[in-house]
């Protein structure tokens, strides 16, 4: 049987050695020199002609793959924003108190992405935005691109002329080979470690959407920037001042090859409670699971659940001086490179745990399973959200009762009627 099909390379060494590995241990291969094994962990374009109505072709029940068709609904950048924005609104027709607005019309409780803007569609609704705010900072980046390619910052107008023929007017240059961009209110107040700004790395696994099943890896960590944060327009130029991808930092001089400028999630946890406070501390993650969650079902609708998916997500999260968290992006392919020791331990752990989910004791898979795995075989993964243990206990009918906390995983119920509240997730 094949539980991954699909002739692609191996994107690193690491991907192939830890991917055999784990297949021999549970007896599904053994790897013998000069023999050509199809068993792999797909790329989306691959998963992109499996599903393909002229190319695709029909998979057996003991087939399962890496990702959903259509994952790009929440790993695009427009595509998630625009989900959540469509999300947002269909929560307000139904009067959801989810959806409920301050004074000045920002949501309360689901303004968790930035402002952003599609480019060049959105262009006049930017700049009507720019102009309330001339002195903001924007982040521009390619919808399509990943690891940081193509991103730069902006603070003039002047300086995205070049995507107008005419700053009074919508009209575009309109080439096929145009790129569509987002254009996002960059966090310009972003919670400082040492001076320096950093990001969350966090993985999530989703095995069916319709119910919304998802997972939480307790192993994700912090990518901090080379050099000192800085919010002077002299140096928007510098990415590493503003960007926490490994691939960019690891050019800079100050690059740490020994860890990787990275901290754990358990390292920022304790940081954050010692500086901060423990009850601090919890609501801040207890609003990350919030927005994972929110951000899942804003495209469980769109998603083709099709039964022979799983996938693992990397969710960038951004942290500003507030403890607020930001959801930047969500990413289809997170890296499975290891640029340390740790990483490399890391990531062959996911991988094993991720495997062990998707197909539980490592039996012949089966793709018509209930996809309810065992607690013993989650390994660092915690349920995040189960929604049909959730609508069993009445918490997803009364989203007033606990909106920051895992429905359908035990916690305080909300003291008051009226507003939510948020509650740890343990």
């Amino acid at each position: 049987f094949r539980i991954m099909a699909g002739k692609v390379k191996w994107v690193t060494d690491i991907e192939k050695s830890v991917l055999i590995n784990n297949f021999e241990k549970r007896g599904w291969i053994q790897v013998a020199e000069n023999e050509d094994w199809n068993f792999y962990w797909m790329s989306v374009q691959t998963i992109r002609n499996v599903f393909s109505v002229e190319t695709g072709y029909r998979l057996s029940d003991d087939q399962i793959v890496n990702h959903f068709p259509n994952h790009y609904e929440l790993t695009r950048k427009d595509l998630m924003v625009k989900n959540i924005k469509r999300y947002r609104k269909e929560l307000e027709k139904e009067g959801s108190p989810l959806a409920e607005k301050d004074e000045n019309g920002k949501y309360i409780y689901l303004d968790f992405v930035p402002v952003t803007f599609m480019l060049p569609a959105d262009y006049n609704l930017f700049v009507e935005e720019f102009r309330k705010n001339p002195s903001s900072t924007w982040i521009m980046k390619p919808c399509g691109k990943a690891q940081g390619k193509g991103i730069f910052l902006i603070n003039k107008l002047s300086q995205i002329k070049k995507w107008s023929r005419d700053s009074k007017t919508s009209s575009f240059v309109s080439q096929s080979s145009k790129e569509a961009y987002v254009i996002s209110l960059y966090i310009n107040n972003p919670l400082l470690i040492g001076g320096k700004k950093f990001d969350l790395r966090l993985y999530v696994l989703v095995s069916t959407y319709r119910p919304l099943r998802c997972y939480m890896y307790k192993l994700g960590f912090c990518r901090f920037c080379t050099v000192k944060y800085t919010p002077s327009t002299s140096e928007l130029d510098n990415m590493f001042v503003h960007l926490t991808n490994v691939a960019i930092q690891k050019h800079g001089d100050d690059y740490n090859h020994i860890h990787g400028g990275k901290w754990t999630v358990s390292n920022l946890r304790l940081y954050l409670e010692s500086t901060r406070g423990k009850e601090v501390t919890n609501k801040l993650f207890d609003e990350i699971h919030w927005i994972i969650v929110q951000s899942l079902k804003a495209v469980a609708p769109v998603m083709n659940n099709d039964k022979h998916c799983f996938e693992c997500y990397g969710y960038d999260i951004i942290i500003d001086d507030k403890l607020k968290p930001w959801l930047i992006e969500v990413n289809a392919s997170p890296s499975l490179t290891s640029s340390t020791a740790n990483d490399r331990i890391l990531k062959y752990n996911l991988i094993n745990d991720t495997l062990n989910i998707a197909v539980p004791n490592g039996e012949i898979p089966d793709c018509k399973w209930n996809k309810s795995p065992p607690k013993e075989v989650l390994g660092n993964y915690e349920v995040l959200y189960d929604e049909e243990m959730a609508q069993s206990d009445g918490t997803d009918r009364d989203p007033r009762g606990r909106p920051g906390q895992s429905p359908g995983v035990k916690g305080s119920r909300a003291r008051d009627s009226g507003k939510p509240v948020l509650t740890t997730w343990k």
